[in-house]
């Protein structure tokens, strides 16, 4: 089971920008995909952006252009730039492992291809 440690969140004005870290530890990095999700308060959780291991990336509409996912397999580490952030991006950003090694086609939006999860990092833009 890999485990996975976020990093990164704050408080930050609209239009700023953040780095959040996921730091994986627990198995072989390189070979899984990875993925940021969110979850605001009273919604449900919500896709982001993920990268195979391939690094091959996908984004929610919602933040395409605005936030780049990437990955540095010497640090076991998987990063969300978050730009131009907006009110409606404050929520808790959750980083989560693929269950399946050398998987390159596309995730699920509902996150159910994912087995592992981090604890989660605040993100909180104000207006």
């Amino acid at each position: 089971q890999v485990r996975l440690i976020e990093s990164g969140g704050g408080l930050v004005q609209a239009g700023g920008s953040l780095r959040l870290s996921c730091a994986a530890s627990g198995r072989t990095f390189s070979v899984y995909g990875m993925g940021w999700f969110r979850q605001a308060p009273g919604k449900e959780r919500e896709y982001v952006a993920t990268i195979t291991w391939t690094n091959r990336e996908n984004y929610a509409d919602s933040v395409k252009g605005r936030f780049t996912i990437s990955r540095d397999n010497a640090k076991n580490t998987v990063y969300l730039q978050m730009n131009s952030l907006k009110p409606e991006d404050t929520a808790v950003y959750y980083c989560a492992a693929d269950r399946r090694p050398y998987y390159s086609g596309s995730f699920s939006d509902d996150g159910g291809d994912f087995g592992s999860w981090g604890q989660g990092t605040q993100v909180t833009v104000s207006s």
